[in-house]
């Protein structure tokens, strides 16, 4: 396909996104990044003239689709220029060329913000290939992809907890932290700009500022406490084994810090979390969810928990089992273990081992979900009878009734509030009185 950059304005560009939110917010960086050589973007594939497809290489799982998701937009438009960017291309760059000929350009994750040089390449005719290793934390960002009201905001880049399973050092390199300041200034101008529901992200948010020296999380939280008006700070991954005891005192003082925790335990196991490189057990874990339901009641806890990592047997998963009987968390997401070529974890066990106990960890994964169903519900019936602020994300507007979230309810992985009413629209903050639970939904009508 050949393009006129004559007519730059009349050239439009998509963006698919894969993986997690700090993709998103890489994605929002990208967008930013080709607008300003004036290419227009589109939120429909079949429009657009070139294709950027924001890559996951986290597990197998999440690379397979990252596969699949180049080759079927290619095999559907032959003729639009496509680039292959984001953690997938980052993580296997140096053979990235060889696995897709097809592809007409390579970018990898570090600096999202600077992609737009790699597209006016790729339309001039050239084949880029660019992996960038220094990590560029701040962004700027012109469009956001979430529903309205809501946006994430990503404090740090990178991780130095170094768990055993995990690539993210492999692809996102050690901890690189935004400065307070920085992000202080971003979160005053989402607000100003109308964001209700302010995401902070990061790999861990407790070592937020840790290479600086800083421990920037509970200074920033001080300062939006001083802030005037109505909003919700939700915050997005906190390590168990550094979580900071002292942000629930904030939660205390100023409900606009939401009293929602993201923490992932991983495991219960002592003998599994030390394979894992973590310095977790049963009884920790059951003392942090204690403590935190001990101060804040009314606080709302989510965890992920892998299945078949080497080290873990039928006690092993008897732990996890009891810890989810006993802990009653309110939302969990269960995932089973990726062997992951460079981690320290993929020489515990033998590929054959390793096959062998894949069908027992899925059949495992399946027995806590079910677990996991019957406490969720249980967990949102506390809310039966209680009026609270809904964030409106969508209008069914043939049925009289809306889509929105809760503060017990982070964006795309927990329940929704179904809300019988008029005259709301999408972004809208309504008071909602809360009638029944339908499985992992909240069902309500405007007060």
């Amino acid at each position: 396909m050949n393009i006129d950059l004559n007519t730059k304005q009349h050239i439009k560009f998509y963006i698919e996104t894969l993986g997690c939110s700090k993709n998103q917010v890489d994605s929002e960086s990208m967008l930013a990044s080709v607008e300003s050589y004036d290419y227009s973007f589109t939120k429909d594939a079949e429009e657009a003239d070139f294709i950027i497809v924001n890559t996951c290489g986290f597990i197998k799982s999440a690379k397979e689709q990252s596969i699949d998701t180049f080759l079927t937009l290619k095999q559907q438009y032959p003729n639009k220029k496509i680039v292959i960017a984001g953690c997938f291309a980052q993580r296997y760059f140096d053979n990235i060329k060889e696995l897709f000929p097809e592809a007409d350009g390579f970018y990898g994750s570090q600096s999202p913000s600077k992609i737009g040089e790699i597209v006016e390449s790729v339309l001039n005719g050239e084949k880029p290939a660019v992996k960038n290793d220094d990590s560029i934390v701040q962004i700027k960002r012109s469009t956001i992809l979430n529903f309205k009201g809501s946006v994430y905001v990503k404090v740090a880049e990178g991780c130095n907890n170094n768990c055993n399973f995990c690539a993210i050092p492999i692809i996102r390199g050690q901890i690189n932290s935004r400065s307070l300041d920085d992000v202080y200034s971003e979160i005053v101008s989402l607000i100003n700009d109308g964001y209700f529901e302010i995401n902070l992200i990061a790999q861990d948010l407790a070592a937020w500022g840790s290479d600086l020296g800083e421990n920037n999380l509970i200074p920033l939280l001080k300062k939006i406490m001083e802030l005037e008006g109505k909003f919700w700070i939700r915050l997005l991954y906190i390590h168990p084994d550094k979580f900071p005891v002292q942000l629930l005192e904030l939660c205390k003082r100023d409900p606009r810090i939401l009293p929602y925790f993201d923490i992932p335990f991983q495991h219960a196991s002592e003998t599994v979390l030390k394979k894992m490189g973590r310095a977790g057990s049963y009884e920790k874990h059951l003392q942090l969810v204690k403590r935190i339901r001990h101060e804040l009641p009314n606080s709302i806890i989510r965890s992920t928990i892998m299945l078949g990592h080497p080290g873990e047997g039928r006690k092993e998963f008897n732990e996890v089992k009891q810890f989810l009987e006993t802990a009653q968390l309110d939302w969990v997401g269960f995932f089973v273990y990726s062997r992951e070529e460079d981690t320290p974890s993929y020489s515990m066990r033998s590929r054959l081992a390793d096959k062998l106990s894949k069908g027992s960890a899925n059949k495992r994964k399946a027995e806590l979900e079910l677990i996991q169903s019957e406490i969720t519900p249980e967990r949102l019936k506390c809310w039966l009878g209680q009026t609270i602020d809904v964030l409106i994300e969508e209008d069914v507007k043939e049925e009289n009734l809306y889509i929105g979230r809760a503060a017990i309810d982070a964006p795309e992985v927990d329940g929704l509030v179904v809300v019988r009413g008029t005259g709301l629209k999408e972004g809208d903050v309504a008071k909602v009185r809360i009638q029944s639970v339908s499985e992992v939904d909240l069902i309500g009508v405007k007060v």
